[in-house]
């Protein structure tokens, strides 16, 4: 089964958005399983009982009228170390996390508890927003790469072990030269990176449908354009490590996507 840790908080609506991703995964109702979790912030007071949750209590009802196996569990700690511990307990594939919007500003904007689980797990972490845009069908997936061999190679995984792939998914490696759209750019093309080939070569390995696309310009702006010119249902995004520190460190393109994309983000590490 693939495994998928659900952390929430009081918002119902950040709860139902994450539990609408989970739901959505490639044959979900009979390939994933759902530990929903909620933590109760050390306050010296008794963690509320799972049921008296409210946004627990309606991602794990969504799950299940989708036909998701679900768990139940609470918490009492740091929120960020339980969350962490618990994926570390289910041996998650992935973990999903909810945004926030800014009031006025339609921009996800990752809550502390949030970053800190991007900044420690050790595995796949989507951030679902306030908005979940997946159609029914085939899922499309868009992954951005860039120069790094490690990163594409740990993005193309992600996507080729979602559950029942390669029959339910599709990808787009996408590649941007960065600022190579004015006239008389030096001719490039896909094969020229050796991570975007990687990328491809190893979910075509996989099975899975794949279309190699590259292109020049502002590379945030690219991504966005090219996810909503696909469909796309996710954008699997390659995070960077500390030197000497086992920490995903977000890039700045990564951290852009992330904070304007209106579709789940996917961090891989």
């Amino acid at each position: 089964m693939y495994q998928v840790l659900v952390p929430v908080d009081e918002s119902e609506s950040r709860a139902v958005h994450q539990a609408k991703y989970v739901a959505r995964l490639p044959k979900a109702a009979e390939a994933v399983e759902a530990t929903v979790l909620h933590v109760s912030p050390p306050d010296g007071s008794e963690p509320p009982a799972f049921a008296d949750v409210g946004a627990a209590v309606e991602a794990a009802a969504h799950l299940e009228g989708a036909g998701v196996a679900v768990n139940r569990q609470v918490e009492a700690g740091q929120v960020a170390e339980e969350i962490i511990l618990a994926a570390d307990g289910i041996e998650a594939d992935e973990i999903v996390v909810g945004g926030r919007k800014r009031s006025g500003v339609m921009k996800v904007l990752l809550g502390s508890r949030a970053q800190d689980v991007l900044l420690s797990a050790e595995r796949p972490v989507t951030i679902t927003g306030e908005r979940v845009e997946i159609g029914e069908g085939i899922r499309r997936v868009l992954v951005p790469v860039d120069q790094d061999e490690r990163r594409a190679h740990h993005q193309a995984e992600y996507v080729a072990n979602l559950p029942d792939a390669p029959e339910t998914v599709e990808a787009t490696v996408f590649l941007v030269f960065r600022h190579e759209d004015y006239t008389g750019a030096p001719p490039r093309e896909f094969g020229d990176v050796p991570a975007a080939e990687e990328a491809a070569a190893h979910l075509e390995d996989a099975g899975v449908p794949v279309e190699r696309v590259h292109t020049g310009g502002e590379i945030t702006k690219k991504i966005l354009e090219a996810a909503d010119e696909i469909g796309a249902d996710g954008i699997v995004m390659g995070g960077r490590k500390r030197s000497g520190v086992q920490k995903v460190l977000m890039g700045s393109t990564t951290q852009d996507v992330v904070l304007s994309a209106e579709y789940p983000v996917t961090l891989t590490g």
